[in-house]
C-alpha cells in the first residue's frame, strides 16, 4: 500500500495560522471510488495530511486547494497504477467481468502463431504419402520441404519494413490469410505438377514470414514494458504448441480423411481467424473503441518512449551501424542453428546411436514442444516480474538470455556423454525448454533498442537466422559423413552458444537507440 506524501509546498507554507475541517477537504475534492474499498483508510491519511496543512488564511486558501488536488491526483496515479488500475481491469463498472483488450490481442496473436507453427508441420507429415502416391525420389523431398525457405528467407525484411509502416493488424491478417490458402492449395498442385506444388510451398512460406515482425511489433504497442515478457511468452507457446497440434492431429486426419483431409481442415481455421482479427484488433491501443481509460492509460505509462510513426523506409544503415544491433543478429543466428539441429537431425541422432526411430514415439512429438511452451511462459513471468521489481532492462534482457543459451550448451556437451536413449532424451528436451528463455532476451530486446523500427529489426534478425537455419541443416550432414559421429557438430554448436553468450552480454543494451 503506498503512502501520500505531501508536497513540499504544503510543508513550507509560510502562514499556518487556520484549521479546515476534513469535511470541507472532502467536499472540496472529488474521486472516484473504486472497487478495492479502500477509501476509509484514504480518508485517514487525509486527515493526517491535514493536520500538516493547518493555519492557512483566506488569501492563501485557494493555493492551498490546488496543491491538495494535486497531491490527491498523485496519489490516486500511484494507486491506480499499483492496485486499482491492474485488477479493476477485470471488473467493469457494473461489477461484471471483463476481459482486457490487450489480453484478446494476444490470445489471438497465440492462435496465429499456433496456425503458423502447424501449418509447417502439415506438409513434414503429409509428405509421405504424397511423395507414395507421386513416387518421389528421396533427393527431391529435401526439395520440397526447402522449397518453404526460398520465400521465407526474403519476406521477412519486406514483411517488417510494411509492419512498421501500416501496422501489425493489416499485414498479419492478410499474412495468415494467405498462406491459409496455399495451404488449401497444396494438395491440388501436387496433384497438377511438381512446378505447382513448388510454386505454392514458395508462396506458402512468403507469406508465413511475416508472423514473427508482426508478433514483436504488436507486442511493443499493445503492451507495457513490464508485461511485454509475458505477451511474447504467450505468443510463442502458441507458436511451439502449434507443433504439438500439427505432429498429433495430421496422422489422424490423414487416416481417416484422406491428404486433403488436415490442409482443409488447418487452411479453414486460419481463414476463420482472419475473419476474427480484422473485426476485434486494431494496429495501437488508441485506435480501439473497445478498450477502457483505464487499460489505455496502463499501457501508455508502462510505455518509456512511445514510438513515432514515420512514412519514410526505415534507415536500414543506421540499424546496422550500432553493435547492440549485431548483438541481437549473432544471438538469433546461434538460436536458429541450434533450434534447427535438433528440430531436423535429433531424429538421425537417435536412430543412429541408440536404434531408436523417433517417428513412432508419440512422447518425443510431444514433449519437448510443450515444455518450450511452458518454460517460454515462466521465463516472460520472471522477466516481467524482475522488471517490475526494480531491476534494469538490461540486466533482465541480459539474465534470460544467458541462461537461454548456457542451458543448451551445457545440455549438447553432456549429450556426447549419454549412454541410453532416455537420458539423451532428457538432455534434449532441457536443451529445448532452456532455449526459450532466449525469448524473453534478444527477441524482447529488438522493441527496446528500437521499438519504431522492431518489425524490421525481427525481420532482418529472421532472415538471417534462417539463413543461418539452411546452413546447419546441411552442415550437419556432411559432419556426420566426414567424422562419422555427431559428436563433434555438437560441440561445435555448443560453443556457438556460449560465445553468442559472451557477445550479448559485452554489447546489447535494453535501452532505446533508435
Amino acid at each position: 500500500m503506498a503512502t501520500l506524501v505531501p508536497a513540499k509546498s504544503l510543508l513550507n507554507n509560510p502562514n499556518p495560522n487556520s484549521l479546515t475541517s476534513s469535511n470541507t477537504q472532502f467536499n472540496l475534492i472529488k474521486f472516484r471510488k473504486t472497487h478495492l474499498g479502500f477509501e476509509s483508510k484514504l480518508k485517514s491519511r487525509l486527515l493526517k495530511c491535514g493536520d500538516l496543512l493547518l493555519g492557512f488564511d483566506e488569501k492563501s486558501r485557494g493555493r492551498r486547494r490546488r496543491t491538495e488536488t494535486v497531491c490527491l491526483e498523485k496519489y490516486f496515479s500511484v494507486k491506480c497504477t499499483a492496485e486499482g488500475i491492474e485488477r479493476g481491469l477485470l471488473i467493469g463498472r457494473e461489477g461484471k467481468f471483463r476481459v482486457p483488450e490487450r489480453f484478446k490481442v494476444v490470445a489471438l496473436m497465440a492462435l496465429a502463431m499456433c496456425l503458423c507453427n502447424a501449418d509447417r508441420v502439415v506438409m513434414s507429415v503429409a509428405v509421405v504419402p504424397l511423395a507414395a502416391k507421386h513416387g518421389w525420389s528421396s533427393s527431391f523431398l529435401g526439395i520440397v520441404q526447402s522449397s518453404f525457405l526460398w520465400g521465407y528467407l526474403f519476406s521477412s525484411v519486406i514483411g517488417g519494413a510494411l509492419v512498421d509502416k501500416y501496422g501489425g493488424k493489416r499485414i498479419m491478417g492478410w499474412g495468415v490469410a494467405l498462406w491459409s490458402l496455399a495451404t488449401l492449395l497444396t494438395p491440388l498442385a501436387a496433384n497438377h505438377s511438381t512446378a505447382s506444388l513448388l510454386a505454392v510451398r514458395a508462396f506458402f512460406g512468403l507469406a508465413e514470414g511475416v508472423a514473427f515482425p508482426c508478433m514483436s511489433t504488436l507486442c511493443s504497442r499493445w503492451f507495457p514494458t513490464h508485461e511485454r515478457s509475458s505477451a511474447l511468452g504467450v505468443s510463442m507457446a502458441g507458436f511451439h504448441i502449434g507443433n504439438v497440434v500439427g505432429l498429433m492431429l495430421t496422422p489422424i486426419l490423414l487416416s481417416s480423411v484422406g491428404i486433403g483431409g488436415p490442409f482443409i481442415m488447418f487452411s479453414s481455421l486460419g481463414l476463420y481467424w482472419a475473419i476474427r482479427w480484422a473485426l476485434g484488433v486494431t494496429n495501437d491501443p488508441q485506435e480501439s473503441h473497445t478498450i477502457s481509460k483505464s487499460e489505455l492509460q496502463l499501457i501508455q505509462a508502462g510505455k518509456n518512449v512511445s514510438a513515432v510513426k514515420s512514412s519514410e523506409f526505415p534507415p536500414i544503415g543506421l540499424l546496422f551501424s550500432k553493435i547492440p544491433t549485431w548483438a541481437i543478429l549473432f544471438a538469433n543466428v546461434s538460436n536458429n542453428w541450434g533450434y534447427f539441429v535438433l528440430l531436423s537431425w535429433m531424429p538421425v541422432y537417435f536412430k543412429s546411436v541408440f536404434n531408436v526411430n523417433l517417428k513412432q514415439a508419440a512422447w518425443f512429438s510431444a514433449v519437448p514442444w510443450g515444455m518450450m511452451a511452458i518454460s517460454g511462459c515462466i521465463a516472460g513471468t520472471i522477466s516481467d516480474f524482475l522488471i517490475k521489481s526494480g531491476f534494469s532492462v538490461t540486466l533482465v534482457r541480459k539474465t534470460m538470455q544467458s541462461i537461454g543459451f548456457m542451458g543448451p550448451g551445457v545440455s549438447l556437451l553432456c549429450l556426447n556423454y549419454a549412454k541410453t536413449p532416455e537420458v539423451a532424451a532428457i538432455f534434449i528436451t532441457v536443451a529445448l525448454s532452456l532455449s526459450s528463455f532466449s525469448q524473453a532476451g534478444y527477441m524482447l530486446n529488438m522493441q527496446d533498442i528500437a521499438p519504431q523500427y522492431a518489425g524490421l529489426l525481427h525481420g532482418i534478425a529472421n532472415s538471417a537466422g534462417t539463413f543461418a537455419a539452411i546452413i546447419s541443416t546441411i552442415g550437419t550432414g556432411y559432419f556426420v559423413q566426414w567424422l562419422g559421429s555427431f559428436q563433434a557438430f555438437l560441440t561445435v554448436t555448443a560453443a556457438l552458444y556460449f560465445t553468442a553468450t559472451i557477445f550479448f552480454n559485452l554489447y546489447a543494451t535494453g535501452e532505446r537507440i533508435f
